[in-house]
């Protein structure tokens, strides 16, 4: 074989994995109904010779897989719709790419500075806390073909979470499916399970929260996320999409409206970490600042932070919270209380 040709083949093994997925891209985005799993093997270039060739469907099947997968993960949406009375049966489903989740509105116009604020706002955002639905108005501005110049700057921050129920709670938000979790509060020997409508996740006080109807309870309740134990488990029962609306703004309207309601009267060291941080959402007091706050354990591992920098005034369980932290820190380092 002349060296071209094999330079050639080569290139062409190389380059398979990628023309299979521009072909899968292009066949999902050109039907309106979908493919089944067996079309999609049967016709769309990569895969049919790949079976030509004798391999397996099971084979195939998990390339299928592991390509959907690839391109969800470089934010190609690939919908699944399977049936209405069972949405786990997926051994009739259809996939498709809808082609709206790429359109932008015909009197959306933006600039080429608009275009790069956007993108690094974006930027910021890890994959894994990015919802869907950010993700797509990403690919819509993306897809105008709009070229940036100059970039606005050389890096943007990752924001990331440390929450691992954080992407399944966004996953059943977005699925409208109830959730079941364990939730261990300050106090308690182990935790209760919680079965929940999950309505909006929201961001209160540099913590994350998560909205919705208690099933159990029958009423909204607000869980902070990193009291979540173990595994977020996403159940077959749904829910009306239409309770979702306005929940972010309910949850934060709540939140602020108990904060409001209870505060700590604190003094605090001028020029300290402790000053500069509490005195951002501090009011002047005659005795030192006042804090407003949801949570007074969430409050007090903050105050228990800072260390000799901070003395809670009022109220008293606050303070004796505190007190606790520091006594339970100085046994650990060897010290008495």
């Amino acid at each position: 074989m002349p060296d071209d040709a094999s330079g050639s083949a080569s290139a062409g093994a190389r380059n398979a994995p990628a023309e299979r997925l521009l072909n899968l891209v292009v066949a999902l985005m050109a039907t309106g109904q979908g493919l089944t799993k067996d079309a999609i093997l049967g016709s769309v270039s990569g895969y049919r010779e790949q079976a030509e060739s004798g391999a397996s469907k099971d084979a195939l099947e998990k390339m299928f897989e592991r390509d959907k997968e690839s391109l969800r993960g470089l934010g190609v949406p690939i919908e699944t719709i399977g049936d209405r009375l069972d949405p786990d049966d997926l051994r009739q489903a259809r996939y498709r790419i809808p082609t709206a989740e790429y359109a932008l509105a015909g009197d959306v116009a933006f600039t080429p500075a608009e275009i790069a604020v956007l993108n690094l706002a974006g930027g910021v955002w890890s994959q894994g806390s990015l919802s869907a639905e950010a993700r797509s108005a990403l690919r819509k501005i993306r897809s105008l073909g709009i070229t940036v110049d100059e970039p606005i700057i050389g890096y943007s921050p990752r924001i990331s979470l440390r929450e691992a129920s954080f992407a399944p709670l966004q996953r059943a938000i977005e699925q409208s499916r109830v959730v079941t979790f364990g939730y261990l509060k300050p106090g308690e020997d182990a935790p209760r399970t919680r079965t929940i409508r999950p309505l909006a996740l929201v961001e209160f006080e540099a913590r994350w929260h998560v909205f919705g109807q208690d099933v159990d309870a029958q009423a909204d309740r607000t869980f902070l996320l990193s009291r979540i134990v173990g595994e977020v488990k996403i159940t077959r029962a749904g829910f009306d999409d239409a309770l979702r609306e306005g929940a972010g703004d309910r949850a934060l309207a709540g939140l602020n409206d108990l904060a409001g309601r209870q505060s700590a009267l604190l003094e605090v060291t001028p020029g300290t970490e402790a000053a500069l941080r509490l005195n951002r959402r501090a009011a002047p007091a005659a005795q030192g600042i006042r804090v407003p706050y949801v949570d007074v354990h969430v409050l007090a591992d903050e105050l228990a932070s800072y260390g000799p920098e901070v003395r809670v005034v009022r109220p008293d369980d606050l303070r004796e919270a505190v007190v606790r932290r520091l006594d339970a820190a100085l046994r650990v380092h060897g010290g008495a209380p």
